[in-house]
């Protein structure tokens, strides 16, 4: 990120995808400050970010805390959300909360702070479970879940300040992404670190569906690096753009191959399809290859190898 120590937000930072994110920054020498409220985040995570940061510990929805958060920065990193699909199904209003109106007060402070770039964690989900793959951003959304419908108003919110405002927004829709740091102990939690978190364990991996449905699984390095390149190119701002591995993978596959890499021989427990789940997921990078030079840097079976070392060593194992 070739800018000279930039002051930066990173919302969400005590979570999964804005814990590894924040750690970057500061090893590129950005000046963060994290906020979180600890939704979904935790304090371990922040306990591993090397570095010194500034942290708020405040609810996005809460426009007096985000307005104090947003202060002299320059550049605002947007993770925070209740990142889940049957969370949202369940309960559409804490969702609307923390994503509708999170990013609306965010987008709005930024804005009358004169915040330079707005780089926004969208979602894959925004497709919805159309057939047509890899997906490509010209295809016209068909969100499935509150969640979905949720995340893509971000976006719609994020193009229309840059358009009305010129404020510069960057919408990076993630698909799928795991590794280190990723709680496995919540039901919502992404289908890796649960599977992982459950061989070791000794316990049966849970399923939902016939295991035939196929995601497009992305490290976190990854999506951490088109973070920061969003954040400094010329031509991204106004833009939404996949960041993803650009494979797919079945989810019986996939434990398979986990089943390889821990030595475990546990076979899954099939439960009956959760409501606003996709079938099939992939993405097209090519935006993002042509705009970021975006590269995957670690591939699923590394990504794999990578997640399952830090569980060995995490509060997890037990």
């Amino acid at each position: 990120m070739p800018i000279d120590s930039p002051t930066v937000l990173v919302t969400g930072g005590a979570g999964f995808i804005g814990s590894n994110l924040a750690d970057r920054l500061i090893q590129e020498g950005a000046r963060v400050r994290i906020l979180d409220n600890f939704s979904t985040g935790f304090r371990e995570n922040l306990e591993e970010i090397s570095g010194s940061f500034e942290f708020i510990e405040g609810d996005v929805a809460d426009g007096t805390v985000v307005a104090s958060a947003i202060k002299d920065v320059e550049i605002v990193f947007h993770e925070a959300a209740l990142p889940s699909v049957p969370r949202s199904v369940e309960d559409p209003v804490s969702t609307h909360q923390a994503c509708v109106e999170g990013t609306f007060n965010l987008l709005l402070a930024a804005k009358d702070a004169g915040v330079r770039r707005f780089v926004y964690a969208a979602s894959s989900s925004a497709y919805g479970d159309q057939p047509t793959l890899p997906k490509s951003e010209t295809m016209a959304p068909a969100p499935m879940s509150p969640y979905a419908v949720a995340k893509l108003t971000g976006e719609y919110y994020a193009s229309a300040f840059y358009r009305v405002y010129g404020l510069e927004t960057v919408s990076l829709r993630y698909f799928n992404v795991f590794g280190p740091r990723q709680n496995p102990s919540s039901p919502y939690s992404g289908v890796i670190s649960r599977f992982i978190d459950a061989l070791m364990t000794n316990t049966r991996p849970v399923i939902y569906g016939d295991g035939e449905q196929s995601r497009d699984f992305t490290f976190i390095d990854n999506v951490v690096d088109a973070n920061l390149k969003a954040a400094s190119s010329a031509t991204a701002p106004g833009l939404v753009m996949n960041a993803a591995n650009g494979e797919r993978i079945s989810l019986n596959s996939l434990l398979s191959t986990l089943k390889e890499i821990t030595g475990k021989d546990i076979d899954a427990e099939y439960l009956d399809p959760r409501t606003g789940d996709v079938k099939h997921s992939q993405a097209d990078n090519s935006l993002a290859v042509q705009t970021l030079g975006y590269k995957n840097l670690v591939g699923l079976e590394e990504g794999l190898r990578k997640t399952l070392a830090w569980w060995q060593n995490s509060r997890f194992a037990r």
